[in-house]
């Protein structure tokens, strides 16, 4: 038993199903090569720069930046199509994600024409990848709480604080460090934050391990000890430091790997349950139904994002859906194949495992759900 992902209806609206077989036919390609086994939660735990670069050869890495950068000039709704493939696919993708998915955006928009030409050429290629510094310790999601400083001296900035939960900086070559630039108003917690670009090998950087349940490493913390940082590595204005990180979770809330995380898991037990390996349940095809649900809810997004509106509350709302329904997908998929595993085969039992271990981190990352709950009741009116 099996599902395409996207429903006929939206696959003649987009015209979109060349591209769609051109990136299913790589991802043959690469698996047969051995280059990557899929897996859950590709997009967050599958490191693996040498498919990232076979991606970039292609050009669907950096798809939406100008082709001056290196980039393929092409629209959003044709990266949100070769996304979608990949993370059905359970392809490794977190090598280059971060850059892609946020700091080329941010840079085609805040940055300068050097900070352009220095760093998106590279990242188009796969050859340098990138992480985010916002959380901290004892702020989570409260990104308006943040202690990070950063203080104004010849030439540049000395920036000193801890970020937490980062995502790939063992890896990284560079990250995009949120900071106070102005003392803390209490009444206007969101007015002097800057962002800066910070080379992760600097001086007075210090990265180390949070390993996850299993022990695998993916989070880290950074710590900042007093970091020079040039003028020429503000993003953006000083003081312009919301707006920006306002716009950037547009792109981090709205995608596909917002509620793709599972979708392997969920493919693999239609399978089984199509053969007799796991009880065939109808929670299964609502599943099913809210997938295509939320594809059409994030393709609506990366549609505003085309147009350059103002997408904050519709990802907030894709990512509340989205992820509250990766996590039920573990869950069905856990109750059916019970504790003894029944008759599951070994790919879906690896897949549950990996679910099972992923899903708390589901309704934290990119924002918890009780702040995504208020950021969406704000943008409704409704407090």
């Amino acid at each position: 038993m099996k599902f395409d992902l996207v429903p006929p209806a939206s696959r003649a609206a987009a015209d979109l199903d060349g591209l769609r077989r051109e990136v299913r036919a790589l991802l043959a390609e690469q698996r047969s090569a051995g280059v990557f086994t899929p897996t859950v939660d590709s997009w967050g735990n599958g490191w693996n720069p040498e498919f990232s670069r076979a991606l970039a050869e292609r050009g669907w890495v950096g798809m939406t930046v100008p082709r001056q950068y290196g980039g393929g000039g092409r629209s959003f709704v044709e990266r949100f199509a070769v996304t979608e493939e990949l993370l059905a696919a359970g392809a490794p993708v977190s090598a280059h994600w971060v850059a892609d998915r946020q700091v080329a955006p941010s840079l085609l928009r805040h940055g300068t024409d050097e900070q352009r030409a220095r760093f998106l050429p590279p990242i188009t290629r796969a050859e340098e990848f990138w992480a985010i510094g916002m959380s901290e310790p004892g702020s989570g999601s409260d990104l308006a709480s943040v202690r990070t400083k950063a203080v104004p001296v010849e030439g540049g900035w000395i920036v000193s604080g801890t970020k937490l939960w980062t995502s790939g900086a063992h890896h990284a070559h560079f990250f995009i460090v949120l900071a106070r630039t102005a003392p803390t108003d209490p009444e206007r917690r969101h007015e002097g934050l800057s962002q800066f670009i910070v080379p992760l090998d600097a001086p007075h950087v210090r990265i180390s391990p949070v390993l996850n349940l299993s022990g695998e490493h993916h989070f880290n913390e950074v710590v900042l000890d007093e970091v020079y940082v040039p003028d020429g590595m503000l993003l953006g204005e000083p003081g312009t430091g919301w707006r920006q990180v306002t716009a950037e979770l547009g792109f981090e809330r709205s995608g596909s790997e917002r509620f793709l995380s599972t979708y392997a898991l969920l493919a693999e037990a239609l399978r089984e349950a199509g053969s007799g390996g796991i009880p065939s349940d109808p929670r299964l095809g609502a599943l099913v139904g809210r997938h295509f649900g939320l594809h059409h809810m994030s393709l609506a997004v990366s549609q505003a994002l085309e147009r350059g509106d103002a997408a904050d509350i519709p990802a907030a709302v894709v990512k509340l859906l989205g992820t509250q329904m990766e996590g039920d997908v573990v869950d069905v998929v856990d109750e059916l194949v019970g504790p003894s595993e029944r008759d599951a085969s070994p790919v879906l039992a690896e897949f549950l495992r990996a679910g099972v271990l992923s899903r708390p981190g589901f309704t934290i990352r990119g924002g918890t759900t009780q702040v995504l709950n208020g950021v969406v009741a704000r943008g409704l009116g409704l407090r």
